[in-house]
């Protein structure tokens, strides 16, 4: 069921997720609102994705995407987080992030330690990396889907 839905293209503001990312895990990681978590197909397995994000009508960077509810951290909420594999310099709260989400990588898990979970996150990325630098994942990356009109663009980005 993972892969059926796939390439999901989705767009919507970021929000303030948990603060959690960048303070206990030093991986960032940009949130949808509930709207745009609401809006994914309820038989979208939970799990770890890879594909391509953009913030604003910025340049289009490799990201590994979490769907679910995060077994490590007991969420109650469904959440989705993106780590965008690039250094920004700034937080880009209230951005408009468009992403395509390309494959699957394997299902959410809980993790004995913080350390466990880190681990497996930094596997993950190495994953999407490879996975992103295949041709046929490549050409979406050129997607017309990341040109946002000029209208949706905000705070100059």
């Amino acid at each position: 069921a993972a892969m059926r839905h796939l390439p999901y293209f989705c767009r919507g503001e970021v929000v303030k997720g948990f603060g959690r990312g960048s303070k206990e895990l030093g991986i960032p990681t940009a949130n949808f609102s509930e709207q745009v978590v609401e809006s994914f197909p309820s038989d979208m397995s939970t799990g770890i994705y890879y594909g391509w994000a953009c913030v604003g009508n910025g340049d289009v960077h490799k990201m590994v995407l979490s769907i679910g509810w995060n077994p490590f951290y007991k969420n109650i909420k469904k959440s989705v987080e993106a780590h965008i594999i690039h250094t920004f310099k700034e937080d880009f709260y209230g951005e408009i992030l468009s992403i395509v989400i390309t494959g699957y990588i394997r299902p959410e898990k809980n993790f004995d330690s913080l350390e466990a979970l880190i681990s497996a996150i930094q596997e993950d990325i190495e994953e999407a990396k490879r996975q992103l630098d295949l041709p046929d994942q490549l050409k979406l990356k050129e997607d017309n889907f990341f040109h946002l009109p000029e209208s949706k663009i905000v705070n100059n980005h």
